[in-house]
């Protein structure tokens, strides 16, 4: 290696933001902690939750608060059961194919979010066939409200400094306690911003518009929005170990991102061409 090239690294190595000395604890009494991950979790069902009554009541089908108070619970389960489940699935399985009862420690961390949206969606056509809820407006309010659990759940990647990026010589650049010596892409961030604030605002700012007039258009807009980021974000995250990258270059996240992004651009395309009378 050229003395030029040491010295690049070197000079990024010191310039290189240190990663803040977060306690991935928020509260501990004795012998029982509840980490900020699981705050995260519980913040984003409980504001999530809180939207999604404001945004039933203009929806024109108006679905009734009591509904979406019953569904947090269904939404609950399937969050978990489905992270939690998709993660095995998808990113360690020969592991908790040896170690079966693995899959139950939760608290050591692992959850996919494209397991959880499976979940979810699979407790919101139970729950809209229960309930007697049009399947796609319940869902139309609940891919409104989802951006909120992205957003704090990035933020708890990045406390935990876990999911970090891959190694960069870009003046933000931030040291990781897990990631070597080398400075890396904060991606957590920048997941936080395209997955949750900026696809908030684009579906919020649809909403203003009628968006909720047309079945399924937001469903669309979130799929193939949240697969638009998690695609891009990818190239400057670092592949899960075990896996670490496809063929042809790709990560899991991109491969799992890929189905969203075409079945969200057809539900929307499907929305915006359907005809006036079967937008209510």
């Amino acid at each position: 290696m050229s003395g030029t090239v040491l010295a690049a690294i070197s000079g990024a190595m010191l310039a290189a933001l240190q990663f803040p000395n977060f306690d991935p604890i928020a509260v501990s009494i004795g012998p029982f902690a509840i980490r900020w991950y699981a705050l995260a979790y519980i913040g984003g069902l409980l504001i999530g939750w809180r939207y999604g009554r404001w945004l039933a009541r203009r929806s024109p089908v108006q679905i009734a608060p009591v509904a979406i108070d019953d569904y947090l619970v269904w939404a609950t389960l399937g969050v978990v059961l489905g992270g939690r489940f998709g993660y095995v699935l998808f990113y360690n399985f020969p592991f908790y194919l040896s170690h079966p009862l693995h899959i139950l420690y939760v608290w050591q961390g692992g959850m996919s979010f494209h397991g959880g949206l499976l979940g979810v969606c699979v407790a919101t056509l139970l729950f809209a066939r229960k309930a007697g809820i049009p399947l796609l407006r319940l869902a139309d309010v609940v891919a409104c409200a989802a951006p909120i659990g992205l957003f704090l759940g990035r933020l708890a990647n990045f406390v935990n400094g876990e999911l970090f990026g891959r190694p960069t010589d870009l003046p933000w650049g931030m040291v990781f306690p897990h990631g070597g010596p080398v400075p890396r892409h904060p991606s957590q961030l920048y997941e936080a911003t395209l997955e949750g604030v900026v696809l908030f605002f684009v579906l919020w700012l649809l909403v203003r518009r009628g968006g909720l007039r047309r079945r399924g258009l937001t469903t669309g807009i979130f799929l193939a929005g949240y697969a638009a980021a998690r695609l891009f974000v990818e190239q400057f995250r670092q592949p899960d170990p075990q896996i670490g990258f496809l063929a042809g270059g790709i990560t899991m996240g991109q491969l799992l991102s890929l189905p969203m992004l075409l079945i969200g651009i057809g539900l929307a395309a499907w929305a915006l061409r359907a005809r006036s009378g079967d937008r209510a």
